[in-house]
């Protein structure tokens, strides 16, 4: 079975490939930063600005140590497993064009001292402009990954993501969805660690293909000062979510992680503006619209 050495080592080197793939595809280079967590462990951050990419991290972790309480209680572990275990990767783009949505991927592997383990992960995609047919193409992708270790796994985890990429003040979804799961293990799944493993490495896998697909689409496609300024109000969006309701963001600042690292999922710009209203017919309006949860998106093609 793997342990954590084997899977720290896939994380980490994951984190390399896909670097180079958008690297070369943005025809610039990443910044790294190596960092230390005073409780335990550490990581690299990776963080791009390129001639596609405004602002892109792409983050590997392996941090240990004691849970705090607020964490502890999140995660609903009993009082004696405190000590921990986490390792992963982390990524979101945002892209100059609006016509190139933004994309965010995480993948993770969390170990309790006491023996328990579990996986989790997703991607989901936040167009600013929503194109059916490519929320349909991003989700066959993501169908077809799934399908490879359990035809179950897309519509429920696609439902979950619909369930936890939602803004409930704004009463909208991030974005066209993706999938999202956690807390993976053997007792739940009825699948053995190797097999779990395979599965997060494999929607790890998905990433590179399916946006640079994206990016090639969509990135030189003029825009208009109208549209850019669209973009910022839903980077807006995109903050809103992350820093109001997003898991991940609220563990990785109650157990003292790098703010750089974890903030990195913010946008370079964005923008609020009182009581927009989009104008009625307008592909504003029509983004608006399609962000509902449980949208058969494979239907649209």
């Amino acid at each position: 079975m793997p342990n954590r050495q084997e899977i720290t080592a896939y994380f980490q080197s994951l984190q390399d490939s896909i670097c180079s793939a958008l690297s070369e595809a943005d025809g610039a280079a990443f910044q790294e930063d190596s960092w230390d967590r005073p409780g335990g462990g550490g990581g690299r951050a990776r963080v791009i600005r390129g001639n596609y990419i405004e602002k892109g991290g792409v983050n590997f972790s392996a941090v240990h140590g004691d849970l705090p309480p607020q964490a502890a209680a999140s995660l609903h572990v009993d009082p004696e497993e405190t000590g921990f275990y986490a390792t992963g990767v982390s990524i979101v783009l945002h892209p100059k064009n609006p016509h190139v949505p933004i994309i965010h991927m995480n993948v993770r592997y969390f170990e309790l001292d006491g023996g328990r383990f579990w996986f989790g992960g997703g991607i989901d995609l936040t167009p600013h402009y929503v194109v059916p047919a490519q929320a349909a193409f991003f989700h066959q992708q993501l169908k077809d990954t799934c399908d490879r270790f359990d035809e179950a796994y897309y519509p429920k985890f696609k439902n979950w993501a619909d369930d936890y990429f939602f803004i409930p003040h704004r009463n909208e979804t991030r974005g066209v969805g993706g999938i999202f799961f956690d807390r993976l293990e053997p007792k739940t799944e009825g699948k053995d660690k190797r097999t779990l493993f395979n599965f997060t490495a494999a929607v790890g896998e998905t990433f590179v293909p399916t946006y640079l697909h994206l990016l090639e689409q969509n990135k030189d496609l003029p825009f208009t000062k109208r549209e850019a300024d669209w973009q910022k109000l839903r980077r807006g969006r995109y903050v809103e979510f992350n820093l109001v309701w997003d898991r991940g963001t609220k563990f990785g600042l109650t157990t003292n992680g790098r703010t750089e690292s974890i903030l990195m999922s913010l946008p370079p710009l964005a923008g609020w503006e009182y009581d927009f209203q989009a104008e009625a017919g307008s592909r504003e309006a029509e983004t608006l619209e399609a962000l509902v949860k449980e949208k058969d998106w494979l239907s649209v093609r």
